[in-house]
């Protein structure tokens, strides 16, 4: 079976130096051991062990980085420029991850989150895929409720990065 989706993407320009967005994001988003929070998720034996493992990593806005990936370093390699300038985030949390897949299992496919941030001559653009896009489609309420509000977290955190 195939399924068409239509995506919303949120993007948002901002004359703000690329290196300041990026530190924006980085603030905004919890950064913990990878290693450590696999090992403690796995181990986790209930449902409260694995939301304490979880809330460990996150940040205010209740989000962690999973990877951060230097698109832009992998083609300035052929360049030898300094641009462009490409960053993808891969954020999320699973618990929300967690509510969104008990109703939709296929919004696992989605979460966590990609933003990209790239430089280009007219500014920084900051750019997200809507999660109730990808997920309006299966016409769960429940579910769609949880990806709005990842949605406004992740927007709410795109424009003060971009701020």
């Amino acid at each position: 079976m195939i399924r068409k989706i239509d995506i919303e993407r949120f993007s948002l320009t901002t004359s703000k130096r690329f290196d300041g967005v990026i530190a924006g994001v980085n603030a905004a988003v919890g950064h913990p051991d990878m290693a450590e929070f696999g090992r403690s998720t796995h181990e986790a034996r209930s449902c409260a062990e694995l939301k304490s493992a979880v809330e460990k990593g996150l940040s205010k806005v209740g989000l962690m980085l999973f990877m951060q990936l230097g698109h832009g370093a992998v083609v300035r390699k052929e360049t030898g420029r300094e641009t462009p300038k490409v960053i993808r985030f891969i954020i999320g949390n699973p618990l929300i991850m967690k509510e969104m897949a008990k109703h939709v299992p296929d919004a696992g496919s989605y979460a966590p989150v990609t933003v990209l941030v790239d430089e280009r001559a007219d500014g920084v653009h900051l750019s997200y895929d809507r999660m109730a896009s990808f997920l309006a489609g299966y016409g769960n309420p429940d579910a769609l409720k949880v990806a709005e509000d990842l949605d406004n977290k992740v927007e709410t955190l795109l424009r003060a990065a971009a701020a």
